[in-house]
Order: C-alpha cells, then sequence, then structure tokens
C-alpha cells in the first residue's frame, strides 16, 4: 500500500500521515523532509540558493523516488502535485487523498506555524488569505484529481482507511 496526503501548506497532511501511519503500522514520510535529508540543505535554503525552478525538479525526483516505497503514507508538498507529471505519477502508483481545508483555517494554522515557509513569508493575516485563495484556484485543477477527497483532517482513521481500501 502506498498511500500520498496532497494539498496546500498547513492542511495537516504531515499531522494526519504520522496519525494514520502508527494506527495503520504503515511508515510514514514527509516529503520535504527527504528532500532536506537528500539535499543537506533546508527548503528555505534550496528556494534561495537555487530557486523554485530548483526546487521543482529535487521535489519531482524524491517524488520518483519514494513512489518505489511500499507499505508507506507520504505526505507530499503543498506545491508538488501541480508540477511536471506528479499527479499522475501519485495516482498510478498509489491512493492520493486531497486534504481540502478552507482558506481562513489555513491562514491561521501557518500564522501560528514555526516552520519557514518561503512562499508566505512577511505577509499578513489578510494578505495570507488572498493568498492562499489565489493559490488554491491555480491548484486546484491537479489537487482535484486526487482519488479521495477529504475535509476534516480529524476524521475517524477506522472511516478513512476504510473509503480507500473498500472504496
Amino acid at each position: 500500500m502506498r498511500i500520498y496526503l496532497i494539498g496546500y501548506m498547513g492542511c495537516g497532511k504531515s499531522t494526519l500521515g504520522r496519525r494514520l501511519s502508527q494506527y495503520a503500522s504503515l511508515k510514514f514520510i514527509d516529503m520535504d523532509h527527504y528532500i532536506e535529508e537528500r539535499n543537506h540543505k533546508t527548503i528555505p535554503q534550496i528556494f534561495a540558493e537555487e530557486g523554485e525552478v530548483e526546487f521543482r525538479k529535487k521535489e519531482q525526483k524524491a517524488l520518483a523516488e519514494l513512489s518505489e516505497f511500499t507499505n508507506v503514507i507520504i505526505a507530499t508538498g503543498g506545491g508538488a502535485p501541480c508540477f511536471f507529471n506528479n499527479m499522475e505519477l501519485m495516482n498510478k502508483t498509489g491512493k492520493t487523498i486531497y486534504m481540502n481545508i478552507k482558506p481562513e483555517i489555513l491562514a491561521g494554522r501557518l500564522l501560528k506555524s514555526k516552520t519557514e515557509r518561503p512562499l508566505i513569508k512577511g505577509k499578513s493575516q489578510n494578505e495570507l488569505v488572498a493568498f492562499i485563495n489565489e493559490t488554491l484556484k491555480k491548484r486546484d485543477e491537479f489537487y482535484r484529481q486526487a482519488k479521495y477527497h477529504i475535509t476534516e483532517p480529524d476524521l475517524n482513521l477506522d472511516c478513512l482507511l476504510e473509503l480507500i481500501e473498500n472504496p
């Protein structure tokens, strides 16, 4: 089994991924951490030193590697589904779950986050909500290609597993 969690930054992919991996006895991999380990740099360092285009290439390579892993839950980066053939690869090699969380909730979470996120650095609450809405419009066509969509990251894990094991 291979499960990919996709959605905007701050939607809870890593949190749900950890919970689900413990519950289902599957390995959990945060793709951003995987990229950082492979490149010996943080995501913000890669963005600052090499730019977004090079980061997306590293992300594509990491996804290709991770698509070979088995019995795993992978929390992808928020933009990962939107570049190259990443969404097609994920749908072909596993079960994709889109965590569709409201922009206002995302903004609140991101403002409280201790993680440095290059794409939203320095934005106010209002600017952040507007930025999220604008970005979601562009990403929606990719996110909506996921096989499963959830709007509540705290949903019952039995229900989620039943959904993806018995569609």
